[in-house]
C-alpha cells in the first residue's frame, strides 16, 4: 500500500501535476485501496492547517507585496548596485547583495527571483553579461530568502516541532549571511574571468543616501525579531505589525503605493497564502498516511541500520534531502519529512533548531535543481535561455551552496549561537 503510494505520487509529479494535487489525489488513491471513509480527508487538512502560528503567513506574505509595490525592491538593488558597482562584475554582485537585503522582506526564494530578477537579469544582460550567468546568479542568490528572517519555511518548521519561531529565525541570520557572501566568491572570479563591466566609484554620500532608501526594509526585519524575542508581540501578530509597517512605509514614507492598487495587492496575497494553505492540508493528509503506514520508523530504522555514526548519518540524511528536493515543493517536503527525520537526527544529538535550519537549506537548495527547480525556471524564463544553459552556469555556486550546508550540519555554534544569546 505504501509502495502504490508512493508510486502514485512520484508518476503524477513527472506528469506535471501540481504538487498540492498530486499529494491529494495520492492520498485518496490510498484511501479508496485501504477501505477508509473519505471524511478522514477534511479532518487531516483541517488538523494541519488549524494552528494559530500559521496565520501568519498570509500576514508576510502581504507586508512583502506592500513592501515591494512600495518600491523597495528597486531601493534595495540601488543600495546593492552603488555599493559593489565599482568592482568586476559588480552588477552581478548587487544581485547577490540585492537578494540578501529582500530577504527579509519576502521570506520566499520565488517572490526574489521574479521581483529582482525582472529588473537585474535584463539589466545585467545589457551591460554584457551572459543571460545563463545572470539567470544563475539571480536563481542561486534568491535561496537566500528562506534562511535569512523572516522565513515562511521556517514557520512551518516550528509549527510542526512546536518550537520557537524567534530562535528559528536567528538560527537562519549567520547561515544566510554565509551562503551570501560565498556566492559572491565565484560571482566575482567568473566576471573576472569573463572580463564583465564595473561601473564607477560612488561617493560616501552618495551611498549613505541609498541605504536610507533601503533603511525602512531593513527596519522591518530588526522590529519583527526583537518584537518577537523580545516577547512583545508573537509571531502571527508579528505578521500583523509588519503589514500596518509596510502599509504606513509605502503610503507616507516612500509616497509610492497606490491606495487604488491595494486590492489587488491584497488578491494576489491570498491567492498565494491559499495555494500554501492547500499544499499544507493535502501534505498534513499524506503525512498521516505515512504515520499509519509506519514510514517514519521504517525510514529511522533503515537510516540507523546504515550506521549510528552521528557523521554518516547526517550525511545520508542530507543525500536524501537533496535527492526530495529536486522533486518536491519546499513546503510539503517540510510538512511530510520533518516529523519523519527529527527523530533521527535528535538520536544521534542533533539540535532540532540545527535539524529544522538543515532542512530548509537543503530544500531550497532544490529550488535551483532541475528537474522541479521553480527558480531556476523563472529565472530562465526571465533571462530568456534555455534552462540547460542556466544549468550549467549555476554548477559553481552550487558548489557553494553545498559548502554552506556542510558547515551547518557539522558546526552547531553557526546556527545556535544566536538562539542561545537570548536564552
Amino acid at each position: 500500500m505504501a509502495t502504490m503510494l508512493f508510486l502514485s505520487f512520484i508518476v503524477l509529479i513527472f506528469l506535471g501535476v501540481p504538487v498540492a494535487f498530486s499529494l491529494g489525489l495520492a492520498s485518496l488513491l490510498y484511501l479508496f485501496l485501504a477501505d477508509i471513509p473519505l471524511n478522514i480527508i477534511p479532518q487531516r487538512m483541517f488538523g494541519g492547517l488549524n494552528s494559530f502560528v500559521l496565520l501568519c503567513i498570509p500576514g508576510f506574505i502581504l507586508a512583502g507585496n506592500l513592501m515591494n509595490a512600495g518600491g523597495i525592491t528597486e531601493r534595495i538593488i540601488k543600495f546593492a548596485n552603488d555599493l559593489f558597482g565599482h568592482i568586476r562584475g559588480g552588477l552581478g554582485l548587487a544581485n547577490v547583495g540585492a537578494s540578501m537585503g529582500f530577504a527579509g522582506i519576502s521570506g520566499t526564494a520565488l517572490a526574489d527571483t521574479a521581483s529582482i530578477g525582472s529588473i537585474l537579469i535584463p539589466a545585467m544582460k545589457k551591460e554584457g553579461y551572459g543571460a545563463g550567468f545572470s539567470a544563475a546568479v539571480t536563481a542561486s542568490s534568491s535561496t537566500v530568502g528562506p534562511i535569512i528572517p523572516p522565513s515562511l519555511p521556517m514557520i512551518i518548521v516550528g509549527t510542526l516541532a512546536s518550537l520557537s519561531i524567534g530562535d528559528l529565525f536567528l538560527a537562519g541570520a549567520v547561515p544566510g549571511i554565509l551562503l551570501g557572501l560565498g556566492l559572491m566568491i565565484p560571482t566575482y572570479f567568473i566576471s573576472v574571468k569573463r572580463n564583465y563591466p564595473k561601473g564607477e566609484r560612488q561617493s560616501l554620500k552618495t551611498i549613505w543616501k541609498s541605504f536610507m532608501g533601503a533603511f525602512w526594509a531593513i527596519l522591518m526585519t530588526v522590529i519583527i525579531l526583537y518584537g518577537i524575542l523580545g516577547g512583545f508581540f508573537t509571531p502571527t501578530e508579528a505578521a500583523v505589525v509588519s503589514v500596518l509597517y509596510a502599509f504606513v512605509i509605502g503610503i507616507f514614507v516612500y509616497k509610492e503605493l497606490p491606495i487604488k492598487k491595494i486590492p489587488e495587492i491584497m488578491l494576489s496575497s491570498m491567492t498565494a497564502t491559499a495555494s500554501i494553505m492547500l499544499l499544507v492540508g493535502f501534505a498534513n493528509l499524506f503525512g498521516w498516511i505515512m504515520v499509519r503506514e509506519q514510514i517514519p520508523q521504517l525510514v529511522a530504522e533503515s537510516i540507523l541500520g546504515i550506521s549510528t555514526n552521528a557523521i554518516i548519518v547526517i550525511l545520508l540524511i542530507n543525500l536524501l534531502l537533496l535527492f526530495v528536493g529536486t522533486f518536491m515543493e519546499t513546503i510539503a517536503a517540510l510538512v511530510i519529512l520533518f516529523p519523519v527525520l527529527l527523530p533521527v537526527a535528535i538520536t544521534i544529538g542533533m539540535d532540532p533548531i540545527q535539524f529544522g535550519v538543515m532542512m530548509v537549506l537543503n530544500l531550497v537548495i532544490g529550488l535551483v535543481t532541475p528537474p522541479v527547480g521553480v527558480c531556476l525556471f523563472v529565472a530562465s524564463q526571465i533571462g530568456k535561455v534555455s534552462i540547460g544553459k542556466t544549468a550549467k552556469e549555476l554548477l559553481p555556486f552550487l558548489g557553494v551552496s553545498l559548502a554552506v550546508l556542510m558547515l551547518v550540519a557539522f558546526i552547531p555554534q553557526i546556527t545556535l549561537f544566536l538562539p542561545s544569546l537570548f536564552e
